[in-house]
């Protein structure tokens, strides 16, 4: 009983001592609506405060290594090994290139006594040298990087580029969306009626310069008046583009080799040869492009041939796709590094550049087709599809597409701009 007794009064003391500890703690302060607030309105930069420090900017010239660096800005050879092994963990001092920046961070006086030393690795990195410390510290110092979703619209009066251009935007953009509608349509070949919808981000350092487009959101693009949606989902743990029915964007071939060019002959069974002067059937496609552009495989294969063509057709790479389809690029100026006989190459990699060897009159690619041993238009080749929405996921991509086309074809996005436009456009469900 006296053990229970003493137990209860423990209990009790205890809630005494804490409801006296919680009645003491402070609350915490609103300021009155009279009251002023003083903001910090110091000026940092590295995470330095620079208020009363001046900043000298120096880009490295050729020949200049650390030693002569640190001369140069009035540093004592004394401390040189010091601040190599302070920053030793950031950045290696053997690899500093002319062309490089850095600045010293100093003092207002005449003495101009420099406290820090910061070298710029890239526009977000950057190796500080704080020489204020015993012993000497380094730091890595990485500026912000915000992101800002934009909504561009626009119609196709000259070329994808010249049009993304003109709206004040990266035209890398006009790249990244090739890539995505590589299978879908010849952006050699854009209607003047053609026109385009995409979501995408764009990255900022420090919220004010512009780094890059980081990710294309979604986008329509109207070729020949049919709609072309591109929905990215991640499927299996692979982000990659999808149509408004789910099936993937990405196809078994390219629609074309080059990045850019132009047609300059067609799949004929008679065209005149410009060097041999006669009639004879050309079973190919040929693109004009500048000597030395670079020649892509279509699709995954394996090389089976290459080397120089006695028919006339100079450098050439042979790939096999399948048991069904084999592509050939003729007239090369030379081969990508590692391409040999036997090895594999995946869609989309360089197997060679464009030239003018065997029979041509200029540069220029010699594309071929072979289905089941026959040649065909590369022009008019059909591609199936690769996988498309599992149907176990069919719900979630639904769901995102929705999404998506509502940002699409609303255009309220704060960053948003139009340019002839339609106003919206329906899209399959």
């Amino acid at each position: 009983m006296k053990r229970v007794a003493l137990n209860q009064k423990s209990f009790i003391f205890y809630i005494l001592l804490l409801l006296i500890v919680v009645s003491c703690r402070p609350e915490k302060r609103i300021p009155s609506d009279d009251e002023v607030v003083i903001e910090d309105t110091r000026t940092f930069l590295y995470d330095i405060c620079i208020d009363s420090l001046n900043i000298n900017e120096y880009t490295i010239q050729p020949g200049e290594n650390p030693s002569i660096i640190f001369s140069k800005i009035g540093l004592p050879y004394t401390i040189g090994d010091s601040i190599i092994e302070a920053i030793a963990e950031y950045l290696d001092p053997k690899k500093l290139r002319a062309g490089q920046t850095y600045c010293t961070v100093t003092t207002q006086d005449e003495d101009e006594s420099i406290h820090y030393l910061v070298f710029s690795k890239s526009l977000t990195d950057h190796v500080v040298v704080d020489l204020t410390c015993r012993p000497i510290q380094g730091y890595l110092y990485q500026k912000e990087i915000t992101l800002h979703q934009k909504l561009l619209k626009g119609s196709v009066k000259s070329s994808l580029w010249n049009e993304i251009k003109k709206l004040g935007t990266d035209p890398i953009l006009a790249i990244k969306l090739a890539d995505i509608y590589a299978w879908q349509i010849d952006f050699f070949g854009i209607q003047e009626e053609d026109s385009f919808q995409v979501l995408f981000t764009e990255s900022y350092i420090d919220d004010s310069v512009y780094l890059n487009i980081t990710s294309i959101d979604g986008a329509i693009f109207i070729h020949g008046g049919k709609p072309f949606a591109a929905i990215p989902f991640v499927q299996d743990s692979i982000s990659e583009y999808f149509d408004a029915e789910g099936q993937s964007l990405r196809k078994a071939f390219l629609k074309a080799p080059l990045d850019f060019f132009r047609i300059s002959s067609r799949f004929t069974n008679s065209r005149f040869h410009p060097v041999l002067k006669r009639y004879r059937a050309h079973h190919g496609v040929d693109y004009a492009a500048p000597s030395g552009t670079p020649v892509k495989t279509i699709g995954n294969g394996k090389v089976i041939a290459k080397g120089v063509q006695k028919g006339g057709g100079g450098n050439f790479v042979k790939i096999q796709h399948n048991a069904t389809y084999t592509t050939t690029y003729m007239h090369l100026r030379g081969f990508a590094k590692g391409i040999a006989i036997g090895k594999h190459v995946q869609q989309g990699e360089v197997i060679g550049y464009v030239g003018s060897t065997g029979l041509s009159t200029g540069p220029h690619l010699d594309f071929r087709v072979h289905k089941n041993g026959k040649p065909i238009d590369p022009l008019k080749m059909e591609s199936p599809p690769s996988h498309p929405v599992k149907p176990e996921l069919k719900d979630s991509f639904d769901m995102i597409k929705q999404d998506i086309l509502l940002q699409l074809n609303a255009g309220h996005l704060p960053d948003s701009v139009s340019h002839n436009m339609p106003d919206s456009v329906k899209i399959p469900e």
